[in-house]
């Protein structure tokens, strides 16, 4: 299996998550059930379409649908050489009924075209033979009949076709099929290439399902910081003094995890600030009425160090008046 599949060989990747989000987009798209055909088509070539192609065809066999792949590039068809199966016969060879290897003609039995791939559930017919006439095979009634068996024996057919700019395969795909998503490129595709494309399909009654934005550069920090499959291994920063025998702490490089955090906490927190070191010396945990003013704490000290509140205290200053009272009066008898 090639490295271009990277949704069946790193399943976990940014990428292949990147692909799971275009796979339910289009099932999205699909509420009624009725999306069981999808052309995916270019503008021009190298701009990724038949790897947008093939990893999206591997993201809808992972979600356990029946999927056939059809190579209609019968010009430079390469999905063969991604999943490494045999190149014939293919479509070209259904759709002429003829092998021009041998120079014989061949079955008509669909079972013998349909070919398995490493991915489960995900099924290919190659391009085939180059034919001298591609255009006139994919526009002949036995191209529509060919995509009504496959729809009967599968639940979605990802059709790979030619860029549009330079031939007219897929734009006659487009009518047959039920949507077409266009693959372009970043800083490559031309907004007017695009425009044109648009029309040409929507003019021959075509469906566009969605244009996918390809090669976009991402920095390998944004790569491993990635949020979902990303990498999780941080490297420790480098100390600041990095010369012999000057006085610097020691980098820790091994990774805190909560429970180091909150060991890291209590260290750097003074002990006199622990409500636990406080009960060990014997005194009172803080409460919130510790943090305000003394005034509006309502209390007093007496020489005795005794905490007591302000009513006891006019309860003593009314029975020391009540006293002095009593012994004027004795003084005057």
């Amino acid at each position: 299996m090639k490295k271009e599949l990277i949704a069946h060989r790193d399943p976990k990747s940014p990428v292949s998550e990147v692909f799971r989000t275009l796979r339910t987009n289009i099932q999205f798209m699909n509420t009624n059930n009725k999306l069981k055909t999808l052309l995916i088509t270019s503008t021009l070539p190298d701009e990724g379409k038949s790897w947008v192609t093939a990893n999206l065809a591997v993201t809808f066999a992972q979600a356990g649908k029946k999927v056939i792949l059809v190579d209609a590039d019968m010009r430079k068809g390469r999905q063969y050489t991604i999943f490494e199966v045999s190149p014939r016969p293919g479509l070209s060879n259904y759709l002429s009924g003829f092998d021009s290897n041998t120079g014989e003609e061949i079955s008509d039995d669909l079972a013998d075209y349909i070919q398995d791939t490493q991915v489960p559930n995900l099924y290919i017919i190659p391009a085939g033979n180059i034919p001298p006439n591609p255009s006139e095979l994919l526009i002949s009634p036995k191209m529509v009949n060919l995509l009504d068996r496959l729809k009967e024996l599968c639940d979605i057919v990802i059709v790979d076709g030619t860029p549009c700019e330079l031939v007219t395969d897929a734009i006659i795909l487009s009518r047959i099929v039920d949507s077409t998503v266009i693959v372009t490129a970043h800083k490559q595709t031309k907004k007017d290439d695009l425009q044109k494309i648009v029309t040409n399909i929507q003019n021959v009654g075509g469906k566009i399902a969605g244009v996918v934005l390809n090669k976009i550069p991402v920095s390998v920090k944004k790569y491993e910081q990635s949020y979902y499959y990303g990498s999780t291994v941080m490297s420790a920063p480098r100390p600041r003094n990095t010369r012999p025998g000057a006085n610097s702490r020691p980098v820790n490089r091994t990774m805190l995890t909560p429970q180091n955090k909150r060991e890291d906490l209590k260290r750097r927190v003074r002990p006199e600030n622990s409500q636990a070191n406080r009960v060990q010396q014997g005194r009172k945990p803080r409460t919130n009425e510790d943090e305000k003013p003394k005034a509006l704490q309502n209390k007093i000290k007496l020489e005795n160090s005794e905490e007591v509140s302000a009513e006891k205290t006019t309860d003593i200053l009314n029975q020391i008046n009540a006293y002095l009272d009593k012994e004027k009066k004795n003084l005057n008898k």
